[in-house]
Parts: C-alpha cells; structure tokens; sequence
C-alpha cells in the first residue's frame, strides 16, 4: 500500500523535518497555491536550503505532499471483516474526513495526479469500499433494493460535499469542529436519507 519513494530511509530526526516541510506545505498552499518555497520554508521552521536539500524542486516537494497524504488516506479506509458494518462505516468516515480536511490541498491534488501509484492507490480504496458496501448489504445495513455500487457513489458524495462544500458554515466540522459529530450525520444521512417518514 505504501506509495514508493526514490530515497532512502530516513533518520527520525531528518524525518521529523520533512514532516515538518510537509504540514507547512498544506497549510501556506492551501492559503495560496502559488505560494514559494521560502514561503513554506519559512513557515516551516527551517532555512530555505534545508527544503531544498530534501526536494530538489517546487514540483518535487508537491509530488511528496500528494504522496504523503495519499497514504494517510489509504490508511485511514481501514476496513475491518470482523467488526460490525456500522461501527465499520463511522470509524472510516471520520478518519477519512480527518485526512481530507488536515490534507485538503493535497488531496485535491491527488484527485488530479498522473502519478500511476496514486491512481492504484486510490482505485484498491473504491474496490476496499465497494467489497464493504457488497458485505454491509449481505448483513442488512443497507436495503435489500439498493445496489452497493450505488450507495458507495453516495456516500463518495456526502463525503465529498462535506469537506468541499463549506461544511464549517452549515453545522459541519470546521477547524475546531467535531468530526465523529460530522461522521454519525454522514452516516445517518447516507442510511436514513433526509425525507420525512411515510
């Protein structure tokens, strides 16, 4: 699942760095995407030369950002065959909305790679997903009429507009927002639809 990097393993110290690099990326580009490599430096901690010393270009570094964050959302579609579908489905929902909000930039970026890993990357999570939405129908989580690939488009969706769609304005998760409060309504919501019952 790990998404492979032409270097070499790194020190914990070195590799507290380029974490730090990484974090500061997301935040000074998703406040401006056209934003320097000192800008991030600066934002960082750390001198100039020390970026560049770990990603030799720009594009390099956003390379690594997308794989970085690529990877924490692989991780967090942890999709367990002996938990119960439901406890399943809202421990996923909020680790990949953490993972969506912390790494937003990034992840839009990911979407949009030519990066064949990435791509594998993404496609082994929807054929995670829809092998759990197959398993959630089997054990009547969801109705006998829906068709799994369906649900799992929607449930893309309700993610999606959440993290995307200005969920901090409308009761949502925003920066101190709660996210298991964000996940049960994604969840409700993908179960219980949003019509008043007959």
């Amino acid at each position: 699942m790990t998404i492979q990097h032409a270097r070499k393993p790194l020190r914990a110290d070195a590799e507290r760095t380029v974490r730090a690099i990484l974090e500061a990326a997301e935040r000074v580009l998703s406040a401006d995407p056209a934003a320097t490599m000192e800008q991030i430096a600066e934002a960082a901690g750390v001198a100039r030369t020390t970026v560049h010393r770990r990603f030799a270009t720009r594009e390099a570094l956003i390379e690594a950002l997308t794989a970085w964050a690529t990877e924490r959302f692989a991780a967090a579609v942890d999709i367990s065959d002996t938990a119960p579908p439901l406890v399943v489905l809202h421990r996923v929902t909020a680790n990949v909305l953490r993972v969506k909000l912390d790494w937003n930039y990034a992840m839009a970026r990911a979407a949009a790679s030519a990066n064949p890993e990435i791509a594998r990357v993404h496609a082994d999570v929807v054929d995670r997903c829809d092998r759990f939405f197959r398993r959630a129908a089997a054990e009547g989580l969801l109705r006998a009429d829906v068709d799994p690939r369906w649900a799992r488009r929607c449930y893309y969706a309700l993610i999606g507009e959440a993290t995307h769609g200005g969920a901090a304005s409308d009761g949502g998760a925003g920066p101190d927002g709660d996210i298991d409060a964000l996940a049960t309504r994604i969840v409700d919501t993908l179960l219980r639809g949003v019509g008043a019952p007959r």
